[in-house]
């Protein structure tokens, strides 16, 4: 009697919440009809959809089957064409941390083959479950995923020879904030999938919503073994005192418990899917008149000793369990009754890592290139590879694009830094092999049937290449020597080119196949090649016996050669004796000087002559600096240069001079101003550099012909990542390591495309020691930007580099120079202005206004924080320069996804 009193007590009460919560909101629940047409209101008072409007693909059909007692007619949809994932794209809230999402697949012989299908199914990056629809049918599965972005792609993934997927429905409902966190820190990166969720001591079925707010499905505690028999209780006050529940279980399902008499044991035996981790909830609520207390033993396992229960109190206990494929839950008495109101149990699912956004940008921007849809969506390595793309962990090492219409290697390549192989034949790629130096890491590059015509300048730091296939190509000239340099290189395939002249002897080594027929005259030999409108194919030749010259005949051509011998050393004399006089008036160089340039593979040598006719008797100043002027100079072939001449005042010591030149002859990078030549007579120290058309960053930002108009975030960006990357083989690429020392906006200049590159190494100090931390020296370099720790200690470091960078990096951001007399005093100073807004997350306050409205505001945050980290007065906590490129690519990607997705392009 006192147990029927107990459940009229219990179905009163259910009955009091449906009336509460029946008209309660519904805000971000979404429930699809899967091959749906119209939507309809459910008992529950939920809405139903159709799905249209979240995936384009598949078949819709309707199946009937029996549900309990009753028939069910629901729709499905299927999808036939299954080589490819099919996904929807359902929408999350960010007002709650985690989502439980609900799914549904019906076969029910839909079709009349009596086949059921096979496939997996994916969230986000996580392949989640395997369904098989033969024993089980239908098939419900039950997730819980963290919340980390404005959307969720579910996916259907075939199975070979398992037929097509099907799916009949989908449920979002948004879980109480901060909630199936507990207990997890072992798992950064997970999702939950539900193995049980159990009302204990409840059996006559399941709850859901409205009972439960968040509709989850408790099912009745029944069939589980050994079972015992338990009583649901009516606690007086409806009101708990909540402990360390964040998850909200229902006030119906704490109410009821499984509680057993005195010194039993209750138990709990759970069968599991699948061997791996699993997360378990016990929750305990205080709805007896007494406190039990009692011990929680798992496997055998004493997880929790002489737990009590106290009265009015709801609380929970959390345990991850690795590696189990059962679960047998035992609580042992202690004092009064053991009890338990309910428990969940979910299979621990890792979530892959993401891959770089770097690397996703740079392949859309790629697929972009090709003008076809490859069906390149959401991350390229999770759950599964994207077609042409393999990849190692989260990192992309392979990308195969032959046969499709690219016209030339963009530099985006260079971004794929993971590379171990990139295949890229029958392309229509034409000009230079260009923008593929980044790729350190690449083993075999495939760039054969193009039409491709010169071998570019980057292939000496492809280090890791054992593969290069060039054949049937429109290569001209001869094969570089930086080729013979890849000492891993084991094939070389040369075939079909426009090639002539000898290969490099470095090629010529043991291990390595160079395949080198079918051009003009390609081969080892020293020879010269005098004929070459000779077949592709090497002919076959008869050799004639020689004819016998006559005595007189050889004595003639004895006395010429001769002749010619005794002309020539008499002429190198001479020239010599000249050079010799020359050089003491100081218009020539010693030859011994021109020797030693020879190896150092550096710029070309111009006399004084040359420089004055090049800049037009140094007609046109393009800037000015401490070592003096730099003037616009032309070359007689038509090419644009910078000639930097060095004041009296700061002329070096002719081997101190010499010595920069062979350091700046040494330093090339596609993200540095590269040197030309350079000229040291007549008392002159003159720099021929590359001509920069686009001028400073400055220029563009201040100067009195500004461009800021067409300088967007992004292109800001860009900018910065091109000086990050060329201030990066300074301090990491290049041997001895450099220390720029004048890290700043007039020395970032701009080519036509505005791509950035740093100049001046006038003031660079070289790292001599491999290990060495610091240099000390006479302070050198801007105001505005010179390194606090610098100035104070004298000991530069390559930190002083990224302090000046970071001060380069807030004119970026704010669109104003490093010092200034306008405004207040506390903004006289960029850094001590801006630092504090960055650093308390008030961006808004100090952007440039011509920028703002036009940035994705991640972007903005990730570039803003590593340039407040850039400026740290203590050298120690900022970053090194290949950290904040790291940074600053992220932040380039991100702007160029918000672009790519509709945002505002400036």
């Amino acid at each position: 009697m006192e147990l029927r009193n107990c459940y009229c007590c219990l179905w009163f009460l259910f009955l009091t919440q449906i009336i509460n919560v029946s008209f309660s909101d519904q805000d971000g629940f979404l429930s699809l009809l899967c091959g749906g047409t119209e939507g309809y209101l459910d008992s529950s008072n939920i809405s139903w959809i159709s799905d249209n409007a979240y995936i384009n693909v598949g078949n819709i059909t309707t199946v009937d089957y029996l549900e309990g007692s009753s028939s069910t007619h629901v729709p499905v949809r299927f999808f036939p064409d299954s080589l490819v994932r099919k996904c929807y794209r359902l929408p999350l809230s960010n007002s709650s941390s985690s989502v439980l999402v609900r799914t549904k697949f019906v076969y029910k012989n839909y079709d009349g083959l009596n086949k059921p299908p096979a496939f997996s199914v994916s969230l986000g990056r996580a392949i989640t479950t395997t369904v098989t629809l033969t024993n089980t049918d239908p098939w419900i599965e039950e997730f819980i995923w963290p919340v980390d972005k404005e959307t969720l792609s579910l996916c259907l993934h075939s199975i070979h020879g398992g037929g097509f997927p099907v799916i009949s429905s989908i449920e979002l409902r948004p879980l109480p904030q901060g909630s199936y966190n507990n207990g997890l820190t072992d798992f950064p990166s997970k999702l939950l999938r539900k193995s049980y969720r159990i009302n204990s001591g409840y059996i006559d079925g399941s709850l859901r919503y409205p009972l439960d707010q968040y509709d989850r499905i408790w099912d009745p505690d029944k069939d589980f073994s050994p079972f015992h028999v338990s009583a649901g209780f009516n606690l007086q006050s409806t009101t708990f005192h909540w402990s360390n529940v964040t998850e909200r279980p229902p006030m119906v399902v704490l109410q009821t418990a499984r509680v057993l008499a005195k010194w039993a044991a209750l138990t709990y035996s759970l069968p599991l899917d699948t061997l791996g981790d699993y997360h378990v909830i016990l929750y305990f609520a205080g709805i007896l008149p007494v406190s039990p207390a009692f011990s929680i033993m798992i496997n055998g396992e004493l997880v929790e000793s002489n737990y009590t229960v106290n009265r009015g109190e709801v609380n929970g206990l959390f345990f991850t369990m690795r590696g189990i494929q059962c679960l047998n839950l035992t609580l042992k008495t202690i004092s009064y009754y053991p009890l338990i109101n309910a428990l969940e149990v979910y299979q621990i699912v890792d979530i892959p890592p993401e891959t770089s956004s770097t690397t996703v940008s740079a392949l859309q921007v790629i697929r972009q290139s090709t003008g076809l849809d490859l069906g390149w969506e959401d991350d390229p390595c999770s759950p599964r590879s994207w077609e042409h793309i393999r990849c190692e962990g989260n990192l992309v090492t392979s990308l195969e694009l032959s046969d499709m219409k690219m016209r030339s290697i963009s530099p985006t390549f260079g971004d794929l830094l993971d590379l171990k192989n990139l295949d890229l034949h029958n392309a229509s790629l034409a000009g230079e092999i260009q923008y593929l130096g980044s790729l350190q890491r690449l083993e075999k590059l495939n760039l054969s049937f193009n039409q491709l015509t010169s071998f570019g300048s980057e292939f000496e730091d492809l280090i890791n290449l054992r593969v290069l296939d060039l054949q049937n190509n429109n290569l001209q000239g001869s094969v570089p020597d930086s080729l013979g340099e890849l000492k891993n290189l084991r094939l070389l395939n040369l075939e079909n080119n426009k090639l002539q002249g000898p290969l490099p002897q470095s090629l010529n080594r043991e291990g390595l196949e160079v395949r080198s027929s079918g051009n003009l005259c390609l081969s080892f030999s020293t020879a010269t090649c005098n004929d070459f409108s000779s077949t592709i194919e090497t002919p076959q030749v008869t050799v004639f016996p020689p004819k016998h010259k006559s005595h007189k005949h050889i004595e003639t051509i004895l006395i010429i050669a001769g002749g010619v011998a005794l002309a020539f050393a008499l002429i190198s004399v001479s020239l010599f004796l000249l050079t010799r006089r020359k050089d003491s008036k100081g218009t020539f160089r010693s030859s011994s000087t021109e020797t030693d340039m020879r190896y150092w593979n550096a710029a070309k040598v111009y006399s004084y002559k040359e420089i004055k006719a090049a800049t037009n008797n140094f007609k046109q100043v393009i800037g000015r600096g401490s070592f003096g002027s730099v003037f616009l100079g032309k070359l007689p072939d038509g090419k644009q240069v910078a000639v930097k001449v060095r004041f009296d005042k700061t002329q070096l010591g002719a081997d101190s001079f010499m010595n920069e030149v062979s350091l700046l002859s040494q330093i090339r990078h596609q993200n540095l101003v590269s040197l030309e030549g350079f000229c040291q007579e007549s008392k002159q120290q003159i720099l021929v550099y590359e001509y920069l058309p686009g001028g400073s960053l400055a220029d563009n930002l201040y100067g009195a012909n500004s461009k800021r108009i067409t300088l967007s975030w992004v292109r800001r960006l860009k900018i910065a990542v091109d000086a990050a990357k060329g201030l990066d083989y300074l301090h990491n690429g290049s041997n001895p390591r450099i220390i720029h020392r004048d890290i700043k906006s007039s020395n970032i200049l701009l080519d036509s495309d505005m791509n950035g590159k740093v100049c001046d190494f006038g003031l660079s100090k070289q790292m001599t020691q491999a290990d060495a931390t610091h240099v000390t020296t006479v302070v050198k370099g801007t105001a505005g930007y010179l390194d606090p720790e610098y100035y104070s200690t004298r000991q530069l470091t390559e930190k002083s580099d990224v302090y000046s960078f970071g001060v380069v990096l807030l004119e970026l951001i704010c669109g104003r120079e490093p010092l200034t007399h306008t405004g207040s005093p506390d903004s006289y100073n960029l850094v001590l202005w801006a630092k504090p807004y960055l650093q308390a997350g008030a961006i808004e306050i100090v952007v440039d206004e011509s920028i703002k409205g036009t940035f994705d505001a991640e972007s903005m945050r990730r570039a803003a924080l590593i340039a407040s980290m850039s400026v740290e007065r203590d050298a120690l906590r900022r970053p090194n320069i290949a950290q904040v490129l790291a940074e600053l690519k992220e932040a380039y990607s991100l702007q160029l996804s918000y672009l790519a997705s509709g945002g505002l392009i400036n």
